[in-house]
């Protein structure tokens, strides 16, 4: 579905209009209306305006949301001149055009491509740490087993000792 919004009579070069259109032709819109918003030219400023107006017009007439909306074109027709004179040398004078412009943006709703679906190139195996600290882990637990299995050995040992020395007691007395 296409949306549309018309500004005439803005007071800005058609040219200076055109060059920055030029860089937004083709882009989501939410997007372009971002990189417009920081652009120092004035006609980025009145470019931007058209631009969120026809995506409020997407918004409210057709109820499509702004992050499905993408521009398909944008038109740069030149408007009517306004005519003034500067004084000059000798009585002369020159002529001063000021140029308007009338601003057509034309957007289209799309749906939005994942960024991975266009790689042709395998992902690299992402590196595992957590094997050399399992290891380690692994090593300590080794390390303190060893002492409670000698404790373990060294309490029997005492009980049948006592016992061992009975036998011997009752034969010595």
């Amino acid at each position: 579905m296409e949306v549309r919004a018309v500004a005439k009579y803005v007071k800005v070069q058609p040219r200076k209009v055109r060059i920055v259109a030029d860089v937004v032709k083709g882009q989501p819109a939410i997007l372009a209306a971002a990189k417009l918003r920081f652009h120092p030219s004035k006609g980025a400023r009145s470019l931007r305006k058209v631009l969120v107006s026809a995506i409020a017009n997407a918004a409210e007439n057709n109820g499509i949301s702004a992050d499905a909306l993408r521009i398909r074109s944008i038109a740069v027709d030149e408007g009517p001149k306004q005519k003034r004179i500067t004084q000059k040398a000798m009585g002369r004078g020159a002529r001063i055009e000021k140029k308007t412009s009338h601003i057509t943006v034309v957007l289209e709703d799309y749906e939005p491509k994942t960024v991975s679906a266009g790689s042709s190139t395998k992902a690299k195996p992402r590196p595992k740490f957590a094997a050399p600290k399992k290891a380690k882990a692994a090593k300590a637990e080794k390390v303190e087993e060893a002492p409670v299995a000698e404790a373990v050995e060294e309490a029997p040992a005492a009980e049948s000792a006592p016992e061992a020395e009975a036998p011997q007691g009752e034969a010595t007395e």
